[in-house]
C-alpha cells in the first residue's frame, strides 16, 4: 500500500470511527461462532502471551480476550480508532500502528488475532503483510485470521454519510492458505461460514487457524497438516 492509499485509508476510518463504534462494538454478542473461535484462540495462547489484536478498530475483540483472561494489546492504523478503543477498554494498551511495518521486537508475541484486518491488503502486498505478522509472532505462535471469501474488489466513495477512500478485497480460502505458506506459516484449520442475517455484511466467511512453526528456518518446506471444514450456519 502506498503512502497516498494508506492516507486515505487512515483518515476513512478516523471519519466513520464513532458509527463504526455504534454499528460493530456489540457485534460480538450476536455471533457465537467467532465467539466460539476467540474462545479456543485464547485456550491456546493464554500461558504463552502476550497478544495482539491487530487491526483493532474500537477494541472489542482485545476487550472480549482480556475479559477471557489474555494479556492483549491493540494495533490500529487509524488514530481516532485509537482513541475509541482506550476510551471504552482503559485496562488494555492500544496504540497506533501499520501492520506492514510493525515496530515491535521479532517474536513479541505468543499469539495475533487479525480479524478483517487484510481486507484492505491489495494481493500484491498480501506476502509482505503476511510475513510481517510471522516476524513478529514467537515460533510455534497462534494467528487467527478472517477475512470475505470471495474474487471481488470494493472500492467506497461514501460510508455511513462521510467521504471517504477506501478499497475491500475478498480472498478465496485456498488463495489465503497459499499466500499463509509462502509466508512461512502451518495452516492448522480453515473454516468457512454463512453471514449471521441482519448482523454483518452479507458474505460468506473464511477463518483461518496458522502456526508459525517452531523450526527456525523460513525457507524450508513446511509440511502442516490442513484441515478444511465447511460448516453450515446453524451453531
Amino acid at each position: 500500500m502506498d503512502a497516498h492509499k494508506r492516507k486515505d485509508f487512515q483518515t476513512s476510518y478516523d471519519l466513520v470511527a464513532d458509527e463504526y463504534v455504534r454499528r460493530i462494538f456489540g457485534e460480538l454478542q450476536h455471533k457465537p461462532l467467532d465467539r466460539q473461535l476467540l474462545d479456543r484462540f485464547a485456550a491456546k495462547v493464554r500461558d504463552f502471551d502476550p497478544v495482539c489484536d491487530m487491526g483493532c478498530g474500537p477494541g472489542h475483540i482485545a476487550r472480549y480476550l482480556q475479559d477471557h483472561g489474555v494479556e492483549v494489546c491493540g494495533v490500529d492504523l487509524s488514530p481516532a480508532m485509537v482513541e475509541r478503543a482506550r476510551r471504552l477498554t482503559p485496562g488494555v494498551e492500544f496504540r497506533q500502528g501499520d501492520m506492514m511495518v510493525l515496530d515491535v521486537s521479532d517474536g513479541a508475541w505468543a499469539g495475533i488475532v487479525a480479524f478483517y484486518s487484510i481486507i484492505h491488503i491489495p494481493r500484491s502486498d498480501m506476502a509482505h503483510a503476511l510475513g510481517a505478522l510471522w516476524r513478529v509472532l514467537r515460533p510455534g505462535g497462534i494467528l487467527l485470521l478472517a477475512f470475505h471469501i470471495g474474487d471481488d474488489s470494493i472500492h467506497l466513495d461514501e460510508w455511513w454519510g462521510q467521504k471517504v477512500c477506501v478499497d475491500f478485497f475478498f480472498f478465496r480460502s485456498d488463495e489465503m492458505a497459499t499466500y499463509l505458506r509462502e509466508a512461512g506459516f502451518d495452516i492448522e484449520e480453515i473454516i468457512e461460514w454463512e453471514p449471521y442475517p441482519n448482523v454483518e455484511h452479507q458474505s460468506r466467511r473464511a477463518y483461518i487457524f496458522a502456526r508459525r512453526p517452531k523450526a527456525n528456518a523460513r525457507d524450508c518446506q513446511f509440511s502442516g497438516e490442513r484441515r478444511y471444514n465447511s460448516v453450515a450456519n446453524s451453531a
